[in-house]
C-alpha cells in the first residue's frame, strides 16, 4: 500500500487544515493480563493477581486448532503537524501486508 510523506489533514491542536508528515509506528500487543485481572492485583497492591477464580478451565489456544488467524497487521499510521509540532495517531489502522512512503 503506497502512502504519501505529506498529507493535508485537519490538525486538532491548529483547528484548521495543515501539512502534516506520515510516520509508521509498531503496533503495540495487548496486554497479557485482562482488566478485571489488573484491578484485582492493584487492589491488592501487586504486579499479578491469584488464582483463577473458576475461568479458565479450557486448555491453552496452543493446544487446539486457531481458526482464523490473520495474515496482516494493522497499519499504525502517525501525523506530525508541521505547524504547531504535535503528533496525532490514526483513528483505525488498515490491513495491509507492506506499507510504503512515496
Amino acid at each position: 500500500m503506497k502512502i504519501p510523506k505529506t498529507m493535508k489533514r485537519y490538525c486538532k491542536y491548529c483547528k484548521k487544515h495543515t501539512e502534516q508528515k506520515v510516520a509508521q509506528n509498531k503496533k503495540k500487543a495487548a496486554s497479557s493480563l485482562s482488566y478485571g485481572s489488573k484491578i484485582r492485583a492493584r487492589l491488592r497492591g501487586r504486579a499479578r493477581g491469584v488464582g483463577n477464580l473458576g475461568r479458565y478451565s479450557k486448555p491453552a489456544v496452543t493446544k487446539f486448532k486457531r481458526t482464523g488467524a490473520k495474515n496482516t497487521k494493522k497499519t499504525d499510521l502517525r501525523y506530525t503537524c508541521s505547524v504547531c509540532k504535535k503528533m496525532s495517531s490514526q483513528p483505525e489502522g488498515i490491513r495491509a501486508k507492506r506499507v510504503e512512503f512515496v
